[in-house]
């Protein structure tokens, strides 16, 4: 991100830890992302193997599907077969929907994303996500039509790892216990945060890449996180970096 999009970014950031329910934080993504073409949003953990149905829609923390949509997909059991919901946990990076469409597909997981389609959802992006706790969880955006490239994907992952953690502490689930982070491992991380890579950091820092890598490793060691993002992202969130 450059430094011109990072402070408006940052700037929603702080729009969002103003928010006092779910529904305003989903009016204020809906806000935020309309420019990429985003008309719906939806987080939540994934329901662990043979959890019955009528409990996932306790894993729900934010949704602006459509309410038919999410009467369908609840009732019949879709978050085991949906291959949005299976390609979660298996690597950190947002993936496309259309990618997954053009992937290899069971018989029941192309049938969710044509029925997904039939109520506009036909185009989205999902975040990989992980909470304290080591539970597997997503972030959604659709629409008919995103309009989001490879910068814009950077910046959505922050915002929804960011709104993610918002989102938790929102429904009483994420007190954490106090972080301590030494200078270089605080120093590091707010390069990071600045969009720098890993060689710009040692450079600046006066270390090598294998010292920069040493130090955010362990800065998400303490932070809990799995990835730069997440590290980013809580590390804002407690006031670490600014």
């Amino acid at each position: 991100m450059t430094r011109k999009s990072l402070d408006q970014t940052l700037g929603f950031l702080r729009s969002l830890d103003r928010t006092a329910s779910s529904g305003d934080v989903a009016s204020l993504l809906m806000a935020e992302l309309a420019d990429l073409g985003v008309s719906h949003v939806m987080a939540g953990t994934v329901p662990v193997p043979g959890t019955p149905v009528r409990h996932h829609r306790n894993h729900v923390l934010i949704n602006t599907f459509p309410m038919e949509w999410g009467k369908r997909y609840l009732s019949r059991g879709y978050a085991f077969h949906d291959p949005t919901v299976q390609r979660l946990g298996t690597g950190s990076s947002p993936f496309s929907w259309l990618d997954l469409k053009e992937g290899p597909l069971t018989t029941t997981s192309r049938r969710i994303m044509d029925e997904a389609a039939d109520f506009r959802l036909s185009d989205g992006l999902t975040i990989p996500l992980q909470t304290l706790d080591g539970e597997i969880a997503g972030f959604s955006v659709s629409g008919d039509r995103l309009g989001i490239d490879p910068l814009d994907r950077g910046m959505l992952q922050l915002v929804a790892t960011y709104a993610f953690g918002h989102l938790i502490l929102l429904a009483g689930q994420g007190v954490a216990a106090p972080v301590r982070l030494a200078p270089r491992e605080r120093e590091a991380l707010q390069w990071a945060a600045e969009g720098k890579t890993d060689w710009e950091i040692g450079e600046v820092m006066g270390i090598s890449t294998h010292g920069v890598d040493f130090h955010l490793r362990s800065a998400r060691a303490k932070l809990g996180t799995t990835n730069r993002t997440q590290a980013v992202a809580m590390a804002l969130r407690r006031g670490l970096i600014i």
